[in-house]
């Protein structure tokens, strides 16, 4: 099968945790650890957030001058290739010497007139409290929201359109190899107006997951799964109702919400890949469930043709 994981933002960089290259690296291991098997059997993408690490990256730029400032297009390559470094090398060290892997470089194209760009939604770099994140808002002009009982920095996040580099993704898969890709939503671009040809990079943070499910439907993908720190999705979060949804068909998601900032992108880019693949199937679940995920023993699947709504209590 053609697999494609994304991994959410904690299996990189755990919520509270110190932002060192240390963690970071032990956390890419952990994830290498469940990814190693999938490799192994099946055809390979991995794709992955990269919020805190942008956010940081940003706060080094800017604690120079205002000449220093990278935009997050740049500050979004930087780290599609310091993360795919070390997925790669993580990841290979687990795997035959034989199995090649690659890290693409990604460009993802948005529309110059997504109203993402009036309304700052996507969360990027560290947790503050409120006191901190209005003081450094009013040093940096930065927009900050709260984020669960924190406060961290937000930027636009305009959908994803299309992925730049799919047909040589496509052509590392027929090789064999392992490919990294789309990191953090991809680097945002888009066409300058007026220009059929002129690209030019965006301002901004793409939804990882959106881009994802872009990335697994033009690879025609059989499964997108999408690792959070969630065993799968919740309906009635938080009380003692709670339940976990175990299989959903697309349709089954009518008039259900959930939060915009955690597990809404995921249900809407599970959504928009099941609908776009009527043979293909979208997971959410945990990083440790990934063997059980495949296997159709935990997470949530979604697909055209699941049976009725299924669920489980968590």
């Amino acid at each position: 099968m053609r697999v494609v994981v994304a991994l959410g933002g904690n299996a990189l960089q755990r919520r509270g945790e110190p932002m060192t290259i240390e963690l970071q690296r032990a956390n890419v291991r952990a994830a290498c650890v469940a990814l190693a098997p999938v490799a192994l059997e099946h055809e390979l993408v991995i794709s992955h957030g990269n919020g805190p690490q942008v956010g940081l990256l940003a706060l080094q730029s800017a604690a120079y001058d205002e000449a220093s400032t990278y935009p997050f297009d740049v500050l979004g390559a930087q780290t599609e290739g310091m993360i795919g470094y070390l997925i790669e090398q993580e990841l290979g060290n687990l795997l035959p010497f034989e199995k090649p892997l690659a890290t693409v470089l990604t460009m993802t194209e948005v529309a110059a007139d997504d109203p993402a760009f009036a309304d700052p939604t996507k969360f990027v770099g560290p947790i503050y409290n409120e006191a901190q994140a209005r003081q450094l808002a009013q040093r940096h002009a930065w927009i900050v929201k709260a984020d669960g009982e924190h406060w961290r920095r937000v930027v636009p996040s305009p959908a994803p359109i299309r992925i730049f580099e799919i047909r040589p993704i496509k052509w590392l898969l027929e090789q064999g190899a392992v490919v990294i890709c789309t990191g953090g939503g991809g680097i945002p671009t888009m066409y300058e107006s007026g220009s059929a040809r002129r690209l030019v990079g965006v301002d901004a943070v793409i939804d990882k997951d959106l881009a994802s499910a872009v990335l697994a439907r033009d690879l025609a993908a059989d499964l997108l799964v999408i690792v959070t720190d969630a065993p799968g999705v919740a309906l009635d979060w938080g009380t003692p109702q709670e339940r976990v949804i175990r299989t959903a068909a697309p349709t089954d998601f009518l008039g259900l919400k959930f939060a915009a900032g955690s597990m809404g992108p995921k249900v809407a880019a599970a959504i928009s890949f099941a609908e776009s693949n009527p043979d293909g199937a979208a997971l959410i679940g945990a990083l440790g469930d990934l063997p059980a995920i495949l296997r159709g023993q935990a997470g949530t699947r979604i697909s055209q043709s699941t049976a009725p709504l299924t669920t489980y209590p968590r």
